[in-house]
Formats: structure tokens, C-alpha cells, sequence
């Protein structure tokens, strides 16, 4: 019995001994996939707490777990209100990710010393929201609902599972909306890399200021003696700089690394190297597009010049007062990946390309970029536009669609259709993930249909 008793206690004390080790190693050491997704669950539980107004938990649930890798499920997370801050925490202490925000800046990861550092936000004083006296949309909240364009938003087949919301346009009104459970017109929701088409629309920016050029070399300090010398800012918004970049997502990959690892996420994306000659292959990456927010930001003199220039040059003259870009901890904007809008708001950019960078009566874009913007090239097979759009959607087959149809689209279904011959755009945001099978194409070939 008593032989019994101390093998029982010496295995006790050796699992406990195991279990103090693994717990150990965890804190110290974690693994990169836990960092990961630690730092993930902390940027999206803090941009929608902060951002958009929703419930902390929920947003864990939902947005982070439900959807995501089976270890997210073990995320703990804390938030406080007072700083702004979100702390997330494998199994509530192992692998901390931390998120700030700032007012105007959304939120952003950052290291413990950051973390520790960072000091609060200080309350700005919000200007009231000015009555729009029944103007119509995008000049106020008014709409021109089309019924049977409406009816088709009601089907949950064709907006699909975890669909947020649905918003059409038609020669610049809007004639149909419709959101999910939970959403409305005011929520801000994330376009993920439809925030790509809105760093190509800053940029052209700065080309019509005369600051940037589409055949310009030599872009980075870091690049000078050295073959990626030869890329050309047209090469990068082309997707066809030749540089390596893995964009897989769900594991540890240049993407994931970039954007939860990174405090740096630009100069880690220019540090890549070449696989191709600049110009000759096109690779779909979010680090190239990162850089082009690097570079636009530069041809500033201060960094505040830079972080205020979106709302100035682009998101207030389009009323888009709920935009938000996010930047990382170095300072740029995540350009590839974070931006928060309103589904009406990311309509008002639709209706921006679609009548050519122009609002108002004032040429905002070069007067031929947002045509240059979805040409398909050639490095793509014609998929991919010069610019930050999307040429065809998804797979081959599909309902027929409008040949000039141009798209932009971003991770866990988010999509905007943009058809310039029809006067129209299709603005679609959820959290479908692509294994859900979901096609929008055909809400958007309905649509089509409906409007005609």
C-alpha cells in the first residue's frame, strides 16, 4: 500500500512538474501560432469595441472564435475602458497579444513596453451630427428604394450566411439596403482588403500633387544597389514587384506574421526578397501593399501630414465620416487590411470610382487613373487590375456578369461589385468564410437583372 502511495505521489508530482514546465515554456517562450493568435483576438475585440460599439465578448465569440482556428477558443480576453486597451491571453495567461487605440486611429498591436508605456487616451470633443434636412443619399441619409431590388436583399440564400450588410447603388442613389442581426447603417465594419483600393486612391492622390510617378524606381533606401532597385511603383500596385511573400492565412505565414507579429509591418515586407524580375509575375500579397503605404506616407514632411491625410484629401470630402484607417505600431497605415466604414460609406468610395475620382463637380484623381485602376494586366491573366481591384471574381463559371465589372474584395466575404456601364454598385460585408461555399455572384447577377 505504502509502495502504492508514493508511486501515486511521484506520478502526481511529475505531471505537476510537466504542467508547470509546459506553462512555463508558454510564457516565456510561446510559440509563434499562439503570439498569433493572441495579438489577432486582441486587434479585432479592440477595433470593433472601440470602433464600432459592439460587445466585447461577443465580438470574441463571434468574430474571433467561431470562425477561426480551434485554439482561439481557449483565448481569454481583458478590456480596459478607462485606457482603451485589450489584452488577450491563451488560456488567460499564456502568449499575451495587446491592442491600443487611439481616437482617430482605430487600434493598433503593440509590444509590452508599448503596451506598458502607453499612457491612455485623452477624450476629444466630438462635433454633433449636423441634420442632413432629407437630403438624398450620399449628400444625406435619403433613399430611392427599388421593391424588387429590395425583395432580393430579404433572401438569406442570396446574401448568404453571417451576411452584416447589403447595399445597392444605382446611378447614385441608393435603392435598396438591408443589414444582419445585430448591424445597422452606423456600424462600422471591416473591409479588410478592400482597403487595398483605398491605398490605390490615396496614392493617385499624391500622383496628381505631383509627388508620386507610376514609372518611378529606386523606391526604398534599402532597395538602392540591389535588383529590387528595378521595381516600379506601377510593379507594386500591380501585384508584380517579383518580391516573395507567402499570403496564406490560418498558420504562420509572412501574412499572419505581418500583421499580428510586426511592429514594422512595411520594412518587414521590403526585407523580402526577390523570386521573379519585377514586372513578370503577378503574386496577390498583402506586404506589397504595405509598402505602397510606406511609400505614399513618405512624400510627407511630418508623420502628422501623413496620418491626417486620408480624412482630409479623401474621407471627409466623400463624407465619409465614419472611415477609419488603421496604422501599425511604426506608424503606417496597415494599407492592405484595416479599414473601417459604414456599408454607406464604402458605398460613397464605390460611387467615387465609379464616377472616375470625381465628386461634386471637382476632379479629386487624376482624370484617367481610376480607368488605369481596372485595366487587367497581363502578369495576372487578366484577374487583377493595375490598380488595387480585382478584374474577375472568384473561380471560373458563375452567372454571366457585365464585362466592365470590377470588383473589390477582401477576406470572410467582404465585396464590393462595381459596374461603371450600369451606374452601379453592390456592396456586400458579413463574416462568411470561404468554406461556407457562398457566391456572391449571383446576388449580384440578381441584382443586375432587377435594375434593367
Amino acid at each position: 500500500m505504502r509502495m502504492r502511495k508514493k508511486r501515486w505521489f511521484w506520478l502526481a508530482g511529475s505531471v505537476s512538474a510537466a504542467l508547470a514546465a509546459v506553462a512555463g515554456w508558454l510564457v516565456v517562450a510561446p510559440p509563434d501560432l499562439l503570439r498569433i493568435g493572441d495579438g489577432y483576438a486582441a486587434k479585432i475585440v479592440c477595433s470593433n469595441v472601440f470602433i464600432a460599439d459592439r460587445d466585447a465578448n461577443a465580438v470574441l465569440a463571434d468574430d474571433v472564435q467561431a470562425p477561426g482556428h480551434p485554439l482561439l477558443r481557449l483565448v481569454r480576453i481583458s478590456v480596459d475602458d478607462t485606457r482603451k486597451t485589450v489584452t488577450a491571453r491563451l488560456f488567460g495567461f499564456a502568449a499575451p497579444g495587446r491592442a491600443i487605440y487611439r481616437e482617430g486611429l482605430g487600434c493598433t498591436n503593440v509590444t509590452e513596453g508599448e503596451f506598458a508605456a502607453f499612457p491612455g487616451n485623452r477624450q476629444l470633443r466630438r462635433r454633433p451630427p449636423q441634420s442632413d434636412e432629407g437630403k438624398p443619399w450620399p449628400d444625406g441619409s435619403g433613399t430611392a428604394i427599388n421593391p424588387a431590388v429590395q425583395t432580393l436583399l430579404t433572401d438569406p440564400q442570396l446574401v448568404g450566411p453571417g451576411m452584416r450588410a447589403v447595399v445597392v447603388v444605382k446611378d447614385g442613389r441608393i435603392v435598396a439596403e438591408n443589414y444582419g442581426e445585430g448591424f445597422n447603417s452606423a456600424t462600422p465594419l471591416l473591409g479588410w482588403s478592400m482597403t487595398k483600393s483605398v491605398t490605390a486612391a490615396l496614392i493617385g492622390l499624391r500622383i496628381r500633387d505631383g509627388q508620386m510617378a507610376l514609372d518611378r524606381t529606386e523606391l526604398l533606401p534599402q532597395w538602392r544597389n540591389d535588383p529590387r532597385s528595378q521595381i516600379k511603383l506601377a510593379d507594386l500596385m500591380a501585384m508584380q514587384s517579383g518580391l516573395q511573400f507567402n499570403e496564406g492565412y490560418g498558420d504562420v505565414a509572412d501574412v499572419t506574421r505581418m500583421l499580428f507579429l510586426e511592429g514594422d509591418m512595411a520594412s518587414f515586407s521590403a526585407s523580402k526578397p526577390l523570386e521573379a524580375k519585377p514586372g513578370e509575375r503577378f503574386s496577390y500579397s498583402s506586404g506589397t501593399t504595405t509598402i505602397l503605404s510606406r511609400l505614399w506616407m513618405d512624400t510627407f514632411g511630418s508623420v502628422r501630414e501623413a496620418l491626417t491625410f486620408p480624412r482630409a484629401a479623401l474621407f471627409r470630402p466623400l463624407g465619409m465620416n465614419s472611415a477609419v484607417l488603421e496604422p501599425d505600431a511604426h506608424g503606417t497605415f496597415v494599407g492592405s487590411s484595416y479599414m473601417y466604414a459604414t456599408a454607406r460609406d464604402w458605398a460613397r468610395f464605390g460611387l467615387f470610382l465609379l464616377q472616375n475620382g470625381s465628386w461634386n463637380g471637382e476632379q479629386l484623381l487624376p482624370q484617367d487613373f481610376v480607368s488605369y485602376m481596372r485595366t487587367p494586366t497581363q502578369a495576372s491573366g487578366g484577374r487583377y487590375g493595375a490598380g488595387q481591384v480585382w478584374t474577375k471574381f472568384g473561380n471560373e463559371g458563375g452567372p454571366p456578369l457585365p464585362g466592365d465589372a470590377y470588383w473589390m474584395q477582401g477576406h470572410d466575404g467582404q465585396s464590393v461589385m462595381l459596374v461603371p456601364s450600369h451606374g452601379l454598385a453592390v456592396v456586400r460585408l458579413g463574416l462568411t468564410p470561404s468554406r461556407s461555399g457562398y457566391d456572391v455572384r449571383q446576388l449580384q447577377a440578381k441584382i443586375i437583372e432587377a435594375v434593367n
